[in-house]
């Protein structure tokens, strides 16, 4: 049962980098302002071009359009206030306004662990079983896993704030990441409760990150030895070169996340400034990277672009000799 007679702060200070010395601060926002805006207009390019291009609208493109949905709520979750703090030293953010951060980070994370998933069963069927990949996998289809990987966080997410809310906090306000996360948060908090809470947070946690993962480690691992079991040199790389975009994706996501999990269950320290470093990186590369890997990697999209650019030059030569 959710206690309601709780202490509440009226906000919380994002601290940020704090070894970082004041002189680099414009810079820093600088550098941050032009990452969202590489999340925003690639995001926003891959929505609308697979939107609007009918011939590319195919299961694997509409997993893409969801992902660049979730990129770009992501980065503009997280990324306006630390500009706003470096740029105009606003480090205050309300009570509330910190766990709806909160709760937006950790649930479209977790949106976009059940995302991959989805994009490897994709995959998996492609290229394990093809001839039954018409049937099994339409638009339809993957619009309905879609909706389930937006919608099965939800509940989990949601038990995990207002676990948070429940809490007294007693101790400083100051949260020493870059956006409020639940480990910030519940740091400062206490009681008797705290460890429960934070024991299944993290529970939580990992379900939506290593069940998705042992699906994906467990389609690609199918599809690497049906790819090395075929004859044809020709066939293996025409394969391989639909599943580049996928498994680039997902080592984007993943591996920096297990390295960090990994780094701190083996006893490896970082400095805090590093670990923050690390976290920004991991939460924000993917979601700016993407974009670049769907149009240069995925075949379609390249051909259709490349096609588009062409007919636009021979429109404005035409135009220009009339």
């Amino acid at each position: 049962m959710i206690n309601l007679n709780v202490t509440r702060l009226r906000s919380f200070f994002i601290l940020g980098f704090p070894g970082l010395s004041p002189q680099y601060f414009g810079a820093v926002s600088v550098v941050f302002l032009f990452i969202y805006l590489a999340i925003t207009v690639g995001n926003i390019f891959i929505f609308t071009f697979v939107i609007f291009e009918k011939s590319i609208q195919k299961p694997t493109y509409l997993v893409f359009c969801h992902m660049a949905v979730n990129d770009l709520t992501f980065g503009t979750v997280t990324l306006p206030k630390i500009i706003t703090k470096y740029w105009f030293d606003d480090s205050i953010i309300s009570f509330y306004s910190c766990f709806t951060q909160m709760f937006f980070v950790h649930y479209l994370g977790s949106v976009m662990s059940f995302m991959l998933m989805v994009m490897a069963l994709d995959r998996f069927i492609a290229i394990c079983i093809p001839l039954r990949y018409p049937a099994l996998i339409t638009n339809n289809i993957i619009s309905a896993f879609c909706g389930l990987a937006w919608l099965i966080p939800l509940p989990l997410m949601l038990t995990v704030i207002f676990h948070a809310l429940s809490l007294s906090y007693c101790k400083s306000n100051v949260i020493a990441q870059c956006y409020c996360d639940h480990i910030s948060i519940t740091s400062q908090a206490c009681g008797n409760d705290l460890k429960v809470i934070q024991v299944t947070a993290l529970c939580i946690a990992m379900l939506c990150l290593l069940l998705p993962l042992a699906f994906v480690f467990f389609s690609y691992i199918s599809v690497i030895v049906v790819i090395m079991k075929m004859s044809s040199v020709a066939g293996r790389r025409k394969i391989l070169s639909t599943c580049t975009p996928q498994i680039l994706i997902t080592c984007l996501f993943y591996l920096p996340r297990c390295f960090v999990y990994v780094a701190n269950t083996v006893g490896f320290s970082f400095s805090l400034d590093t670990r923050i470093l690390l976290i920004m990186l991991y939460s924000l590369l993917p979601a700016a990277v993407n974009p670049i890997v769907y149009c240069f990697k995925t075949q379609d999209i390249k051909q259709t672009l490349i096609k588009k650019l062409r007919t636009a030059r021979v429109g404005i030569k035409v135009t220009i000799l009339t």
